[in-house]
């Protein structure tokens, strides 16, 4: 083949090593390479936090199985909220209604006005960790004077906390700092517990103390704040798996 022949190839060649070159193509690979990033991101955190969860319960010294059915509880129950009353509001507010289907349905969404909130406590979120709690309160009561005074000064100053920093939103629900209960938490805990001779105790003293701040100080403690919310529903623990009382409860016996 003569020179001739050999110059478009040789052409071509050049062109498309350039394509490396080419701002508008290294966009697009960027984009490309930054999409893949959190999608894989968004696959493997769920993952994390659950593996995280569970090594949580086991350290609240629950079997392995035991612990594995309060997850699967606390996720699948995060579905299912217990209504427990009723509160009569001044104004009708607008509450959202879903297709039978659930809401992926490509259906449009409807509203309907109602002139009272509906209080109700998630199963996930809000039953699981609190029967759980009361399961170890029984281990620690046993644990000694030190045990039991770091549980009540625990509860106590998380629910004081928690309650001045929480903050009532119209047609939302209570918004509290994310951490700040498991931070309390954990440093009341290793205060109080932080010698060898307690490990034993830390991360049930933490759940029980992470949970007490949002539950307490942060929804209960604000009842008479729910009128004035004036939400359709108002849910205690209603974001279930990811509710403040679960990841507080859940972060605080990891780290302790």
């Amino acid at each position: 083949m003569d020179d001739f022949e050999k110059k478009p190839f040789e052409n071509r060649g050049i062109a498309f090593r350039g394509l490396g070159r080419d701002p508008l193509v290294q966009m697009q690979l960027s984009g490309c390479l930054l999409v893949s990033i959190v999608l894989l991101a968004g696959c493997l955190i769920p993952l994390l936090v659950l593996d995280m969860a569970q090594t949580a319960l086991t350290n609240l010294h629950l079997h392995p199985t035991v612990a594995m059915l309060v997850l699967v509880g606390i996720v699948f129950g995060s579905a299912v909220n217990l209504p427990v009353t009723v509160i009569e509001l001044d104004q009708e507010v607008p509450v959202p209604v879903y297709p039978p289907m659930g809401a992926w349905v490509p259906f449009p969404r409807f509203e309907r006005m109602q002139k009272e909130t509906v209080v109700a406590v998630n199963v996930g979120g809000c039953v699981i960790p609190v029967l759980l709690a009361i399961h170890l309160l029984r281990f620690l009561l046993d644990g000694g004077w030190r045990v039991s005074s770091v549980v009540l000064v625990g509860i106590l100053l998380n629910t004081a906390i928690c309650y001045r920093m929480a903050t009532p939103v119209p047609k939302l629900g209570i918004r509290l700092p994310f951490l700040l209960p498991a931070a309390v938490a954990l440093i009341v805990t290793w205060l109080g517990l932080g010698t060898s001779e307690f490990e034993a105790y830390r991360a049930p003293v933490a759940f029980v103390t992470g949970i007490s701040g949002p539950l307490l100080g942060a929804d209960l403690l604000h009842w008479k704040d729910f009128k004035r919310i004036a939400a359709g529903t108002i849910s205690i623990g209603g974001a279930g798996t990811w509710d403040g009382i679960v990841l507080s409860g859940l972060m605080a016996a990891f780290f302790a």
